[in-house]
């Protein structure tokens, strides 16, 4: 039987990613939350929105680049990765569970002087960054920075 385990997101950073070393092993990590929102009309025919928040970790390579780009808090960005579920105890003795995106690769969405984007360095605004190749160009010529439609439609998703 096959298994598959893919998110792919496309949102604003909620927060300036936060980078440390992890405390085992030494590896270089990197985390922040990603906003995605959604329109519908309700039964009332109301359009509503509704934004779900999405804690991103990256490691290594991937933590290197997003340091070096400079990303930070209303940028928008394309994410892909794998679910990670996780549990602790804290410090009162309660069990904490988390859900987290493990990135594997990203495209910076946000052109370039806009929302506090970079706009000098090594890399280019609309590529990709893994963690397999830590800089390749999109195949597609940046398809995933098509702006969300804010018809009249009415449908759920």
């Amino acid at each position: 039987m096959a298994y598959l385990n893919k998110v792919m997101l496309i949102g604003n950073i909620g927060k300036d990613p936060e980078v440390r070393m992890s405390q085992t092993g030494g590896r270089k990590r990197v985390s922040f939350s990603l906003a995605t929102s959604r329109r519908y009309r309700d039964n009332n025919g109301e359009q509503k929105e509704q934004t779900d928040w999405h804690n991103i970790i990256g490691w290594g390579k991937i933590a290197d680049i997003v340091e070096q780009l400079g990303i930070r808090k209303g940028m928008s960005l394309y994410v892909e990765g794998t679910l990670t579920n996780r549990s602790w105890t804290d410090q009162n003795g309660q069990k904490r569970y988390t859900t987290e995106v493990n990135m594997d690769t990203f495209q910076l969405l946000t052109p370039r002087g806009q929302g506090g984007a970079p706009s000098a360095g090594g890399f280019n605004q609309g590529n990709s960054y893994s963690q397999s190749n830590n800089f390749s160009q999109p195949q597609n010529g940046g398809a995933y920075d098509a702006p969300m439609p804010e018809g009249d439609d009415d449908l759920p998703f």
